[in-house]
């Protein structure tokens, strides 16, 4: 990606977003926490990629360059925070577990009908259970050597099957072991591991869109629903079938 624009500061704001549009790569001055209360939202960074629901805000330190794509009718909160006091950890981009009160706090926060004493204490609520709150491990981080962002590449466009780690070193010009070597290495886990995070991800994206459980375990590349199932949950808490429900009743906030 090339650089886009820069902004000084990170709005607090809410907007309606249709799904398929996007947000140019640009970045902030102050740190920033992106969420949707309705649909689904996929952030483009150069430490990889993550994606926000209904249950997941993502964490933007200031100064990291992020691009927006939308899917579905989307709900957009997006909470800005002044670079000297960030509530979570600056040291990159991180999925955070969204509680019911996170929840409502991050819809009220941008409510324009708030004084400034009101609004102060619903930031400084906010700013406590950020504190409190969990900081999960399903992202993709970016790979830096060619060889393994071709084997992301290649996995990514393949996602329906499984391609054993033998093949991909084959098709990407490296030895298996250099190329499990490199996923541990630069992305912190295993091929295994980083095709799960993959297929979940991808698996938000699809069951947003209104396709059966079904259909997005094999689109997504698992053998059998019932596989899928145990995943989703596993990572999650909830099942792909109880998500895309929750997914499809939603309507955009006023």
């Amino acid at each position: 990606m090339s650089e886009i624009r820069h902004h000084q500061w990170a709005l607090t704001v809410a907007e309606r977003h249709a799904g398929g549009s996007t947000v140019d790569r640009h970045y902030h001055d102050d740190h920033q926490l992106v969420y949707v209360s309705t649909g689904v939202l996929a952030v483009e960074t150069a430490a990889g990629n993550w994606v926000a629901s209904k249950d997941r805000a993502v964490w933007l330190p200031a100064g990291t360059w992020h691009a927006h794509r939308f899917y579905g009718a989307s709900m957009l909160h997006t909470v800005g925070f002044a670079r000297e006091r960030p509530p979570l950890p600056e040291a990159g981009p991180t999925i955070v577990a969204v509680s019911p009160l996170l929840r409502e706090l991050l819809i009220a926060i941008a409510d324009p009908s708030l004084t400034a004493s009101e609004l102060g204490r619903v930031r400084g609520v906010l700013r406590d259970q950020l504190r409190r709150s969990s900081q999960q491990a399903i992202s993709l981080p970016a790979a830096r050597d060619p060889r393994l962002a071709d084997a992301c590449e290649l996995a990514s466009a393949e996602l329906h099957r499984s391609i054993p780690l033998t093949e991909l070193a084959r098709r990407v010009g490296a030895s298996e072991r250099n190329l499990s070597r490199l996923f541990r290495d630069e992305l912190g886990m295993s091929y295994p591991q980083w095709r799960t995070n993959l297929r979940l991800l991808n698996a938000m994206i699809v069951l947003s869109g209104g396709a059966s459980v079904t259909t997005t375990a094999r689109q997504c590349g698992w053998n059998t629903t019932s596989a899928f199932i145990d995943a989703f949950r596993g990572a999650f808490g909830q099942t792909p079938g109880v998500y895309r429900a929750a997914t499809a009743s939603q309507s955009p906030e006023a």
